[in-house]
């Protein structure tokens, strides 16, 4: 079997952006990939198509030398951007081993270790009220465990005020009044988004009782894991980090050296399902567990999930389309075929491959609408992270 063609589909499904691929051979058995690089569509394409150059003509089954070569292939190896466009092809050829050898792709990983993969659910809120209504809207459809995804800014403006001392002083009173109102049960997780420092990380935690948050995630930025260790001697809330993540590579430290507690890996930036299985390996010999990072569409839900079935140390896959909101990444009409959610978990797909199609036909139809990240400011002036 050879590969034959390399196809890109950057499109916009339902309010996201997607990097769809596609592997074709000669046998005409093909596989789906997707990129995580959200917003910077354009320049995976960019790098699938110098990748495609060497790629035409090669046996897609060989995944592991692909990928060496994909990595190593070039003076400067890795970035998120050369990693992206390597996570989606990785993808697409164990799509392609799986329906080749008739078999579900977590049986080329070992078979799997679980019978369905629990989720977490993605809350995001704009005010108290709205955090407290679909807090409890889906802890009444049956999700225990919420990760608090809050948006003090207006989506849409080309600048939005932040201030990261006002933020940390309203949430962590929201915070702590619903964790009375919701009590001990449920796991209660908030991403902060890389928005604030050492010192405004440490206020925010110390403004809440201990144990009403039983995670937070990135709350500064990552490039630097010294200022992780010196923020994780300061608080004693569990970190989840590494969605940004490149390779096992930037994961390194922060396992080795004990600084997160779950490993937010993603399986479409850093650098497939190839690379997701050697850095849950290698979080399994620190007894991290994998938090696995999700908001792109049933590709990556559905690449993610055969992962997840197939190591010990899995424990909750992100799930931003709930009872509460609905984003619409996951629409029928462009994935005609994918995981199905049952309540807060998804059952494992049977059907060889990934278990995911995707509607080449209605992409054609569609012009494609670059999309950006919303840019914050402090009122006075400077710039600041999303």
């Amino acid at each position: 079997m050879k590969i034959t063609d390399i196809k890109t589909y950057p499109t916009n499904v339902g309010q996201g952006v997607q990097l769809v691929v596609k592997v074709e051979t000669d046998k005409g058995i093909y596989g789906w990939g997707a990129s995580g690089l959200s917003t910077r569509e354009l320049a995976v394409v960019g790098a699938i198509e110098h990748f495609k150059n060497f790629l035409i003509g090669k046996d897609p089954r060989q995944i592991g030398a692909i990928w060496q070569e994909l990595y190593r292939g070039q003076y400067f190896e890795g970035g998120r951007v050369l990693t992206a466009a390597i996570s989606a092809i990785d993808i697409a050829l164990y799509d392609i081993k799986g329906k080749d050898l008739g078999v579900p792709v977590y049986e080329l990983l070992g078979g799997k270790q679980r019978d369905f993969i629990e989720c977490f659910a993605s809350l995001l809120f704009f005010s108290k009220e709205q955090l407290f209504e679909r807090a409890h809207i889906l802890l009444d459809a049956g999700w225990n465990v919420l990760r608090l995804a809050p948006v003090e800014y207006k989506v849409g403006d080309e600048f939005s005020n932040f201030e990261p001392r006002e933020s940390i002083a309203v949430l962590a009173e929201w915070i702590t009044e619903l964790r009375k109102d919701i009590g001990s049960q449920p796991v209660l997780g908030i991403d902060y988004h890389s928005r604030l420092t050492i010192p405004e990380t440490v206020s925010f935690i110390n403004k809440m009782p201990q144990d009403t948050l039983d995670f937070i995630e990135e709350p500064i930025r990552d490039e630097n894991p010294e200022a992780y260790e010196t923020l994780r001697s300061m608080i004693n809330v569990p970190f989840a980090i590494g969605e940004e993540f490149s390779s096992k590579w930037q994961f390194m430290p922060f396992i080795e050296k004990n600084i997160t507690q779950f490993a937010r890996v993603d399986v479409c930036n850093v650098g497939g399902i190839t690379e997701a299985m050697k850095v849950a390996a290698m979080a399994e010999t620190h007894y991290i567990d994998l938090l696995p990072h999700n908001p792109l569409g049933p590709i990556c839900t559905a690449a993610t999930i055969h992962v997840a079935a197939a190591c010990p140390n899995f424990r909750w896959l992100e799930e931003i389309n709930t009872p509460a909101d609905q984003p619409g990444t996951n629409s029928q009409e462009f994935y005609p075929v994918q995981p199905e959610l049952e309540g807060a978990r998804y059952k494992l797909p049977s059907d060889p491959g990934l278990g995911v199609e995707f509607n080449e036909e209605l992409v054609a139809k569609q012009e494609f609408q670059i999309k950006e990240v919303p840019r914050l400011r402090r009122y006075d002036g400077s710039f600041t992270n999303w």
